[in-house]
């Protein structure tokens, strides 16, 4: 059974605990307010009001002194901020950095890969294959960088895998021009990556054609992420026959599995050939087993505040005081007086 241990925020706080007693002998209560009691002859139908109660009985004053000591107390321990540790909680530390390129160019639209039995655009199938494996990296981070004509960092590296499905879901076909440029892709993953942790470093760049935009080579963009321990997994998607309708007439969308095979052979990486959705699938297992999450965690004991418990019972005090002071009928013989 784990024992409970108790810390203060500000123990300090308690070296005010005489205060009340400095203040009692620096500043004595007035005295001649005693000549202000009311002088009557007789005290007892003052008696039958107050239901024949002891007048002033020295128990009720002292019992006042514990309970206003007692408030005090409680006060100074509310104020010192008492703090338990809580049970141990795992959780992971920092896994994988992962960076999944995404090709959205014009070619995306074609409708030449099956989901299931029906056609769908490669656009479709990457973005469902490419969610279940988001949902599959628990404790690594996940960054997307979408790419055509110009590539952009979608989302950084996050542990809030939700964030990058969503994305993942928004990306739109053409937003980034109808072109593909592969190595500036390649080039913004290693600016992202390079400060990372060694040997936790992976780019997933995910393509149907050839780079034929931006102004990184292919090539020299794989040797700088090689220099930088970043691994490069290249997956051409697209069926053999690639065929690209154009706003202007139709063309021929040749995938570079060549350039794709050199950058990931020049990262330690590897190709991957993906011709339907799943062959798309079992790639992204396979990666799963390539890279496995890191599993390491970490234990904390979070702190509870436990303040409210006394700060509740000096005000509790506080009120029977209040209570006992209120009722209290103070009459004097006049004798006394």
């Amino acid at each position: 059974m784990a024992t409970t241990e108790i810390s203060w925020a500000w123990p300090y706080v308690f070296l005010l605990l005489p205060l009340p007693l400095l203040i009692y002998w620096l500043c004595p209560p007035y005295q001649g307010a005693r000549q202000l009691a009311l002088k009557v002859p007789d005290i007892r139908p003052y008696q039958d009001l107050s239901g024949g109660a002891e007048i002033s009985p020295v128990w009720k004053k002292w019992l006042r002194i514990v309970l206003l000591s007692l408030a005090w107390v409680a006060l100074l321990t509310a104020t010192a901020r008492p703090q338990s540790y809580g049970e141990p909680i795992g959780v992971p530390v920092s896994g994988r950095d992962l960076l999944l390129c995404i090709d959205i160019s014009g070619s995306m639209r074609e409708t030449d890969l099956y989901a299931g039995n029906n056609r769908a655009t490669r656009m479709a199938v990457v973005k469902q294959v490419a969610k279940d494996f988001v949902s599959r990296r628990t404790g690594d981070r996940i960054g997307l960088i979408m790419f055509g004509s110009q590539a952009y960092v979608q989302t950084p590296p996050t542990y809030d895998h939700d964030t990058v499905q969503h994305f993942l879901s928004e990306a739109t076909v053409g937003l980034a021009g109808r072109s593909t440029a592969i190595g500036d892709a390649i080039g913004l993953g290693v600016k992202r990556l390079r400060d990372r942790p060694d040997a936790s470093r992976v780019l997933i760049l995910l393509t149907d054609g050839e780079n034929s935009a931006g102004v990184v080579d292919p090539i020299q963009a794989a040797r700088l992420a090689a220099e930088s321990d970043i691994r490069i997994y290249t997956i051409g998607v697209g069926s053999d026959q690639q065929t690209l309708s154009m706003a202007f007439g139709s063309g021929r969308s040749e995938l570079d599995e060549r350039t794709l095979r050199a950058i990931s052979d020049t990262t330690g990486g590897q190709y991957f050939r993906a011709r339907n959705s799943q062959e798309l699938a079992n790639i992204y297992q396979q990666i799963d087993r390539l890279e496995p999450t890191l599993k390491d965690t970490e234990s904390f004991r979070p702190l509870n505040e436990l303040f409210f418990w006394p700060l509740g019972l000096a005000l509790l005090l506080s009120l029977v005081w209040s209570s006992l002071s209120s009722t209290q009928i103070q009459l004097r013989t006049p004798e006394s007086a």
